[in-house]
């Protein structure tokens, strides 16, 4: 299409369509298939790390993340999973932020959820959680039943952590995907 084109054109346009390919590629991938995300705050500490000059940080690094897009067309979100969602309006009320936050997913749509004396119990069967942050601080107690498409999310940090017990559950098309990878710090590298 270009060959009729006096010299320097056709180089000009073929560079021209090759960035605006890439840059289109990209924003695809980022959109569809796979999106970084940092660590803002020690929520999910110490599974992933914040840098934030507050209490609870363990790095001088926040952690970089990547979250699949696409996995939950394919299959059901699954307990235990680190899942990156945009919150409902309530956490934005409830704790000053909202927008996109990474938690765990402990409660998964039709399950009853009770916390007592920091023991966490789902549909009567005692959670077993060794992720946390400290087990023996798992904040206040709750009751809390689901609905169908209702996820319940909680930080692996209890004491640090603004999630579904202060603003309530996440509703299926708000899972935006589960974290699958470090990539940065590069001590930190790795799958999840």
């Amino acid at each position: 299409m270009t060959a009729s084109l006096p010299s320097p054109w056709p180089t000009v346009i073929d560079w021209i369509v090759t960035i605006v390919v890439a840059v289109g590629a990209v924003l695809a991938i980022k959109q569809w298939v796979v999106n970084p995300y940092r660590i803002p705050s020690a929520s999910m500490e110490p599974t992933l790390h914040c840098a934030e000059p507050m209490p609870g940080c363990l790095s001088g690094f926040s952690d970089r993340v990547l979250a699949n897009r696409f996995i939950y067309r394919f299959r059901d979100p699954e307990r235990g999973e680190i899942v990156v969602f945009e919150t409902p309006p309530a956490a934005f009320e409830r704790c000053g932020a909202g927008g996109t936050f990474v938690k765990r997913i402990v409660g998964l749509p039709g399950d009853h959820l009770v916390q007592r004396n920091g023991v966490l119990r789902i549909n009567g069967t005692r959670l077993n959680e060794p992720y946390l942050a400290n087990p023996r601080n798992l904040g206040r107690d709750f009751n809390k039943g689901l609905q169908e498409d209702q996820y319940f999310m909680m930080g692996d940090n209890r004491t640090s952590s603004c999630d579904s017990r202060d603003w309530g559950p996440v509703r299926r098309e708000a899972l935006i995907g589960p974290v699958f990878a470090v990539y940065w710090p590069p001590q930190r590298i790795g799958f999840r």
